[in-house]
């Protein structure tokens, strides 16, 4: 089994998540008591939020070079606005980067749909790092056009969700963002921050929704067991 180095605490509940589901899911192919070999350098979420994202490279690169020098087999960014360094980051170091908007471009490929709607962090759906993965893939990504809404949809994932906080009131407005997207064309919705699955899953559509903490989970245990 390979490896694992996971960059977490950005946050830590979605770290929560990762752990759980790549551990599920080695054990689900493997059996008995089988589970990962995984390191987790868990980043001061307080510590990326006061640099700012835009200004969080060395944190994040940091993470992953201490990660390295343990002798893992790869690399996981825990966030998808991590992800924002990705590729400067695969440059310096040799070991790969699992990278989540790769996985959910291939995911959305497999459903055959070239239109979706992106929620994330406003970094995630307003810089063009994630969604120039999509369009290397001819999938066009659509975000909401309210600079409001996205200020929202921000505010609600790095208050309430990433202290672990789930509020009703903003379940709805999520469920309406979608359904929002989906009017204006998208074919399915993303959840482009690993945290909006506290709020929202497939179970709340009829159309379909790519949990990009699941999808880039079951790629990391696809590495991890591809001998």
């Amino acid at each position: 089994m390979k490896k694992i180095g996971l960059v977490g605490g950005i946050s830590w509940t979605s770290t929560l998540d990762y752990f759980k589901y790549i551990n599920e899911g080695i054990n689900q192919r493997l059996g008995g008591l089988n589970s990962a070999e995984c390191l987790i350098y868990s980043l001061n979420f307080s510590d990326v939020q006061d640099k700012g994202w835009i200004n969080s490279f060395d944190l994040i690169y940091n993470a992953c070079t201490n990660l390295v020098a343990s002798n893992v087999d790869a690399i996981v960014l825990g966030a998808n606005t991590a992800h924002l360094f990705a590729d400067e980051i695969q440059s310096k170091i040799d070991i790969p980067i699992i990278h989540i908007a790769e996985a959910t471009a291939k995911a959305i490929k497999e459903e055959k749909l070239s239109k979706v709607g992106l929620l994330g962090t406003k970094f995630t759906m307003e810089m063009d790092f994630y969604k120039d993965k999509l369009k290397e893939s001819n999938i066009e990504p659509l975000i909401p056009l309210e600079k409001k809404d996205i200020e929202d949809i921000q505010h609600i994932v790095k208050n309430e969700l990433g202290k672990g906080v789930v509020n009703k009131e903003s379940k709805l407005k999520f469920i309406r963002y979608a359904n929002e997207l989906i009017n204006r064309g998208a074919e399915g919705i993303i959840l482009g921050c690993t945290e909006i699955p506290m709020l929202i899953s497939q179970n709340n559509f009829d159309f379909p929704v790519f949990d990009t903490t699941k999808i880039h989970v079951e790629n990391i245990i696809d590495f991890a067991l591809n001998s």
